[in-house]
Order: structure tokens, then sequence, then C-alpha cells
């Protein structure tokens, strides 16, 4: 999508692209409700001010929901709250898939433990599957900035989900 964002654009990037953009904005908020909010943020701060969108209405959108989502977790950085103990996996009798949708809530609750740019380069990386290169792009910093990142982020959550039992979470950085 080219030239200025209108709402003509919007429109037609969320019918196309709308599920990916709030999985991310999920991914980056820790829940439905946050990333339902951000994503609407993005999007209206998008729509306030069309003519900053130079070329690619989706790159500039992504952009706008990962600092959106960076300037709250720095408002946010003094809070931590203590997670309760993480549910026991279910056992390999579990068919309805209620294991996996357990995982995935044991690693965002594990991931909202995180600083905000370990966290964002987590997403970008293992969640979006971006390179180094687009990761650093997208969060204006080095690809140095984004392997250390990904690397302490990768740790770190390897050591909350060993500090939660049954967690069973097994964390392995993928190259590329």
């Amino acid at each position: 999508m080219a030239g200025t964002a209108d709402g003509a654009d919007l429109e037609q990037l969320l019918a196309e692209r709308g599920s990916q953009l709030m999985r991310v904005a999920i991914a980056l908020a820790g829940d439905r409700q946050g990333g339902e909010d951000l994503l609407q943020a993005a999007l209206e701060r998008v729509l306030r001010k069309p003519r900053q969108v130079d070329t690619d209405t989706e790159g500039y959108l992504r952009r706008v929901l990962y600092n959106l989502a960076a300037d709250g977790w720095r408002r946010r950085s003094r809070w931590r709250e203590k997670l309760s103990l993480l549910r026991s996996q279910a056992g390999a009798e579990d068919v309805d898939g209620t294991a996996a949708v357990d995982l995935r809530d044991a690693l965002v609750r594990l991931m909202r433990q995180l600083p905000h740019r370990q966290r964002a380069v987590i997403v970008l990386r293992y969640w979006e599957q971006r390179s180094e290169a687009e990761t650093a792009v997208l969060l204006g910093c080095t690809e140095g900035t984004v392997k250390s990142a990904a690397s302490r982020g990768l740790r770190r959550l390897r050591e909350l989900a060993g500090a939660a039992p049954g967690a069973g979470l097994e964390l392995t950085e993928e190259r590329s």
C-alpha cells in the first residue's frame, strides 16, 4: 500500500492483515484487551497524520504499534506484579488443545516480565519470524542490539520458566 493512508487504505489493510496485526498487538500488550487498545491507538495515530506515511502503510502502522507499546512499557516500568505459579501442564491425553493454549498463556505471562526492548525483540524475531536486520530497522537500533536483546531475553525467559514449577517451557534460540 503506497501513498498516504486514508480510511480506505486502512480498511483494506485490516481486511487483509488484520488478524496478524491483532496477534502482534496482543503479544506486545500481554493480553487481548490491551492488544485491542494498542492496535486501535496505532490506527488512530495513522489516521490523524496520513501524510507521514511514506510508501508502506503496513510498515508505518507496525512502527507506530511498536513505538506505542514501548511508550506504555516505559510508563509502567515501575510496577512489576508477581505472577502466581503457573498451572501445571496437562498430560499427553489432552486432545482438545488446552495444553497448547496453557503453554502460550504461560509464555505470554513470562514475557510480560521482560524489559520492553527484550520483549519487542522476542516478538519480532520469534513470533513474527523477522530477520535481525528487519527487527533492527523496526525498532530503530543496531543489529548488535537486536542480537544482545534476543539473547538476554531468551536467557531471562529460561530462568523464569525454570523458576515456575511445571511450566514445561523449553526455549531455544534459532539462528537465521
